[in-house]
């Protein structure tokens, strides 16, 4: 048996190639007779399947690899056996869709992923096992008849780039189809999953190179041409990695420019310095609806450089790395647009207010930048300062629309110098009369299938002067009852229930005032806290949110609101499926 461990990078699959040839080498030159039973069908298919393990591990768990190969001579026929380990047990492998589940338990069931279908097709036997701190992925291939029919093995050298996706020897040509079957559909189909889970376009262009080297060629590169700017090289890969950088130096001086053609082009081998060999390279534009997103260099050594069944592998793979990176661009756009709404949506920071401290937690939705809770904080003159959580029925862009207008709405009429009641009172009316015009125009009052209704908790509060506590006036519409938390550790509720904004145009609201003595503390939230689930129950369920702000006694705006946001996330392993916002007003 021979076992070794490889570090979780780009060269572990290298390395584990290197690995199984040189074991296998040592073991026909032991002189073993199942060794002399070893050809060369049985050494491609055991390096390709090697390599793909390696190369899963590597990508998918992100640890150390170890690699066992051994001769399992107690079955009948004796076969070669390959073990690769990660340690990271818990995580699942593909599923039919490509889609990776993480969650935390494996399911032994799951036998997705192109990389598995490989194992299965190629091997006798195979199979996964789990260990507290390791998941190992096996295979066992049965050594043919010692019949003499088995061509001698060749195993010195180093081995091919070709092995990933062997390339038939000049002298074989008869094996064209069975390589293509075997190496390029694999390769491909691998390459497809790994490149639609990149969602950067620098990533795209990283694993594209990485992927292509040494498997297919000896050095690639890979330009992309940005809207509206100059062209870049994010990456450049080479077999020899000392040459990397002279590689970059030299491609890095003449760019080359968009090409909407189609197809691959031979181009001139860029010699770098210590280059004493010639070979060919290829220039293949990405494209996506037409446009040139980048250009895919690559190269190989050699007086043939690039065979011709290897140009169409090439084509085929740049087109899937163009629909990456389009989709990957595309992305980023949204993200830019999706990060621009946010800070337009979001208050801007708030100063320190005399005579109290606050602390917000705003938590959109998983996956959403802007959600359709609200909150906000801003001074309104005479000493008062206004504030605001607000929570639209729904989430996500639509819910955000809704959020965006509420917003600069109360500002406005505060300023006014209108009281809680009287702001509560014409936003409702405003919300109202535009549900109205909704239900004239036939659209009812409903966007993306969401109502168009609005919860808020408004408030002002006064300080009386620092460290003498805060005067306290708030109404709540539909919204979670807001909590006081004395100095003392007592917990009681601070507003009345009342109807949510935008349901009746002629709804009235009243208010209630209270003092904030100094080390109390005033505690909002939106429902996204009260209404997190746990299977049947609720967070706020039997007073769940006064309990764990009761025990929040003694801490400051700061750690009060970051106690709160740990029980919500902690109250279910799953994560959150509202929109989370708190806001704690404390006086000094």
């Amino acid at each position: 048996m021979s076992q070794m461990s490889l570090p979780g990078d780009q060269q572990a699959a290298g390395a584990a190639r290197r690995f199984l040839r040189t074991a296998l080498a040592q073991w026909s030159d032991s002189g073993l007779p199942e060794a002399a039973r070893l050809g060369e069908r049985l050494l491609d298919d055991s390096t390709l399947l090697v390599s793909e393990l390696v190369t899963n591990a590597v990508v998918h768990a992100g640890t150390t690899v170890e690699l066992v190969c051994r001769l399992d001579t107690r079955e009948s026929p004796p076969g070669l056996v390959v073990e690769v380990s990660d340690h990271h047990p818990t995580r699942a492998l593909r599923d039919d869709s490509g889609v990776l589940d993480e969650s935390d338990a494996p399911d032994d069931s799951r036998e997705g992923g192109r990389g598995l279908q490989l194992v299965a097709a190629l091997s006798d036997a195979w199979g996964i096992s789990y260990r507290r701190d390791r998941k190992t992925v096996w295979c066992r291939f049965d050594l043919p008849a010692g019949d003499g029919a088995t061509p001698p093995l060749s195993l010195r050298g180093e081995p091919p780039a070709e092995l990933i996706a062997p390339v038939p020897p000049q002298a074989d040509r008869a094996n064209d189809q069975d390589w293509a079957v075997r190496g390029a559909l694999s390769f491909l189909a691998e390459a497809s999953d790994l490149l639609a889970g990149q969602l950067d376009e620098d990533n795209v262009a990283l694993l594209a190179a990485q992927l292509l080297v040494p498997r297919i060629a000896d050095w690639c590169a890979v330009w992309v041409y940005p809207a509206g700017a100059a062209a870049r090289l994010p990456s450049v890969w080479h077999v020899e990695e000392r040459r990397i950088d002279g590689l970059r130096s030299v491609l890095e001086k003449s760019p080359p420019a968009a090409d909407p053609r189609p197809g691959a082009r031979h181009i001139v081998w860029p010699a770098t310095r210590g280059d004493t060999v010639g070979g060919g390279a290829l220039a293949v534009p990405l494209l996506v609806a037409g446009r040139c997103q980048g250009t895919l260099l690559l190269g190989r050594a050699g007086p043939l450089g690039l065979p011709d069944e290897v140009t169409g592998l090439v084509e085929d793979f740049a087109r899937r790395v163009a629909l990456a990176m389009g989709a990957a661009r595309q992305y980023a756009r949204q993200a830019m647009i999706s990060t621009v709404l946010q800070r337009g949506l979001l208050p801007p920071a708030v100063g320190r207010i005399p005579g109290i401290d606050h602390a917000v937690v705003y938590e959109p939705l998983a996956g959403d930048w802007v959600g359709g809770d609200f909150y906000d904080l801003f001074p309104a003159g005479d000493g008062r300062w206004c504030f605001a959580l607000g929570d639209v029925c729904g989430n996500g862009p639509e819910a955000a629309t809704l959020a965006g207008v509420a917003r600069p709405v109360l500002r406005l009429l505060a300023r006014e110098g209108y009281g809680v009641c009287d702001v509560l009172y014409r936003l409702n009316k405003a919300l109202a009369d535009e549900a109205a015009a909704a239900l004239t125009g036939g659209t009812a009052a409903w966007e993306g299938g969401q109502a168009r209704f609005l919860s808020l908790l408004y408030g002002e509060i006064t300080p009386y002067a620092p460290e003498r506590g805060a005067h306290c006036t708030l109404a709540s519409a539909g919204h979670p009852l807001p909590l006081v938390l004395g100095s003392d550790g007592r917990v009681r509720e601070a507003a009345s229930p009342q109807i949510l904004l935008g349901i009746s145009e002629t709804a009235q609201y009243t208010s209630e005032s209270f003092d904030l003595s100094s080390g109390d503390s005033l505690l909002c939230v939106t429902d996204g806290v009260t209404e997190r689930r746990r299977g049947q129950r609720q967070f706020d369920d039997d007073e769940g949110l006064a309990t764990v702000l009761g025990d929040c006694t003694g801490l400051g705006a700061a750690g009060i609101a970051e106690r709160i946001r740990h029980a919500v996330h902690a109250y279910d392993s799953a994560p959150p499926a509202d929109d989370l916002a708190v806001l704690v007003l404390q006086a000094r």
